[in-house]
């Protein structure tokens, strides 16, 4: 029997699954997670076949794509075994694509295995190619493993999108540079504004750098191109002419961007948040670990479509603030 699709309060088809395999990662990035993280107990977080079952149910009521993130999701064990089964879907066609959000320290352990289960493109977080600067932002030294991560993905055939968070005093010098080297490598990148996700040891005010004014800077050199590219996400994207590439932007902060959202997020613990902007959860692992575990799920995604928001609720406004959510980006699936 057919399912309904699922659909929001306010018309919104939601056709896009964020869902994250792992809280943990292996590197501790200044914006999305404190050093000393405290991951998840192991009873807590869903194993691969109730991922995939989770997956499904999504898939039968309408979800065409679907993005694995984590934490770091190549750091998860056995996460091939999901993977493959997604793919499978792909062969069947019942999913348009699946696709990976990593920060690149496995992926020369992974690309070849991703392309074979179906992935096509992945989206690679990289803020500097500067070690120093690489250090600092994420508290380890892995700059090298991930360019030889890239390096690995590109020869396997992912075409890669790097996204660069701009952090103000930190990275804002290398925004230039970095586009000019990602479309250099015919690889798309994407700029985010730091969002106010989880507390951390650094103030957000001194992070944030509005992207109107990065933009502005850009063009005082280049050509930006508006691009009439929307795949259902927050980016919009312009063609920077001199370099022939594509420069996306992710503003929640200066442009809010949820009229067109076609998304949710799920947690590695079946938690699916409806808005990233916003704490309002729904539980799906009860649902799948309790009594009529279909009929459950089916119900808890009802309820989830009907509390789904208009729009985020992100602001970094004042020093001392707390965050707009309290739970890191690490937690919710990046």
């Amino acid at each position: 029997m057919l399912k309904k699709p699922l659909r929001d309060s306010f018309g919104r088809d939601i056709t896009y699954l964020r869902l994250s395999v792992t809280d943990r990662c292996d590197l501790r990035c200044t914006y999305c997670m404190a050093e000393e993280m405290k991951f998840l107990p192991k009873r807590d977080v869903l194993d691969l076949e109730e991922l995939e079952q989770l997956a499904g149910a999504f898939i039968d009521r309408g979800v065409r794509r679907i993005r694995i993130s984590g934490g770091e999701p190549l750091v998860r064990r056995d996460i091939m075994t999901l993977m493959n089964g997604l793919g499978s879907r792909i062969e069947r066609g019942e999913l348009d694509e699946v696709t990976l959000t990593t920060n690149g320290t496995q992926l020369s352990r992974f690309a070849r295995d991703l392309v074979s289960a179906g992935v096509k493109r992945i989206n690679v977080s990289l803020d500097t190619l500067d070690d120093k600067t690489f250090e600092t932002l994420t508290r380890r030294r892995a700059l090298s493993q991930v360019l030889k991560g890239l390096d690995a993905a590109q020869n396997a055939g992912l075409h890669v999108k790097i996204n660069m968070v701009a952090l103000k005093g930190v990275n804002e010098n290398e925004i230039a540079p970095m586009i000019t080297w990602a479309h250099g490598r015919s690889m798309d990148l994407t700029l985010i504004e730091v969002m106010p996700l989880g507390e951390i040891e650094e103030d957000r005010v001194d992070q944030y750098l509005p992207l109107t004014a990065v933009r502005d800077r850009l063009e005082k050199t280049w050509t930006l191109t508006p691009l009439e590219m929307r795949t259902g996400g927050p980016a919009r994207y312009v063609r920077v002419e001199e370099t022939n590439g594509i420069l996306g932007l992710i503003t929640p902060l200066t442009n809010n961007f949820c009229a067109g959202c076609n998304r949710v997020r799920v947690t590695c613990t079946g938690q699916i948040y409806m808005c990233l902007g916003h704490s309002d959860c729904v539980d799906l692992r009860a649902a799948m670990r309790g009594k009529n575990p279909e009929e459950a799920l089916g119900k808890a995604l009802d309820r989830a479509m009907i509390r789904k928001p208009e729009r985020h609720a992100f602001e970094i406004t004042k020093r001392g603030a707390a965050p707009s959510v309290s739970r890191h980006m690490s937690m919710t699936g990046g």
